[in-house]
């Protein structure tokens, strides 16, 4: 256990010194929360603006940090061979992994309270009365989109192209998705994609506990849904995963 804490106060550390990573994964969903909730005002569909918008953002939040996030770190780290020096250390590999996604999982839930916190002071979004729910579907979440990350990672072949798959995947789902607002005026076909995808369940799953106050089991096939991707995206990164940098 206290390597484990070593290597994740580590893992923080090269998070937090990390201006470019802080932004873009950690300030960047805070930032578009603050630009949406200055222009979206009183209601969406009967619900308050401020409380859809941090429904939203919190989904936005976990596709862009555990999911887009843990992609780009594992494969600039894999193609700048840090991961095989790592693998020839005496580090248990299942101890590191465990340490990255703790960190990841960390960013998140700090990213997550920052955004409520936030919601409330400018906007005056209500505070989820089923905070244990909540609680519980970000860490859900969380997990699933870290699955899909590290499987992303596994099929992206150079450190070049990670950012751009990675936002080429992660803005247009949020956008189908609602994580940016309603979606009921969408055409039928994005409609029909977005509920192929994991962020619209797991978005439902926050708006169900954010906007109407319900526990998590109360959405059981969004659940589903989104434990069936978790277990897709961990299949793909056991399968495919490596550790040495690929061929140019």
């Amino acid at each position: 256990m206290s390597l484990l804490l070593h290597q994740l106060r580590a893992e923080q550390l090269i998070f937090w010194r990390s201006r470019e990573a802080a932004v873009f994964i950690f300030i960047f969903p805070l930032l578009l929360f603050l630009l949406l909730g200055s222009v979206y005002e009183d209601e969406i569909d009967g619900d308050p603006a401020a409380s859809v918008l941090l429904a939203g953002m919190l989904g936005y939040g976990v596709a862009n940090t555990a999911f887009g996030g843990l992609a780009i770190t594992l494969v600039l780290r894999r193609e700048y061979a840090i991961l095989k020096r790592i693998r020839s250390t005496p580090l248990p590999p299942a101890l590191y992994f465990a340490s990255v996604l703790a960190s990841t999982l960390l960013v998140f839930a700090v990213q997550a309270v920052a955004l409520v916190v936030l919601g409330k002071l400018l906007f005056d979004a209500e505070i989820p009365s089923r905070l244990g729910s909540l609680a519980f579907t970000l860490l859900l979440g969380a997990a699933a989109f870290a699955a899909l990350g590290v499987a992303l990672a596994s099929l992206i072949r150079s450190a070049e192209g990670s950012s751009a798959v990675v936002n080429v995947i992660v803005l247009p789902m949020a956008f189908v998705s609602g994580s940016f607002g309603p979606t009921d005026g969408y055409p039928a076909v994005l409609r029909a994609i977005a509920e192929a995808l994991p962020l619209r369940h797991f978005v439902e799953i926050v708006n169900g506990i954010v906007l109407d106050g319900e526990h998590v089991w109360e959405r059981p096939g969004a659940v589903a849904f989104l434990l069936a991707w978790g277990i897709v995206g961990l299949v793909v990164a056991l399968r495919r995963f490596g550790w040495e940098p690929r061929e140019r």
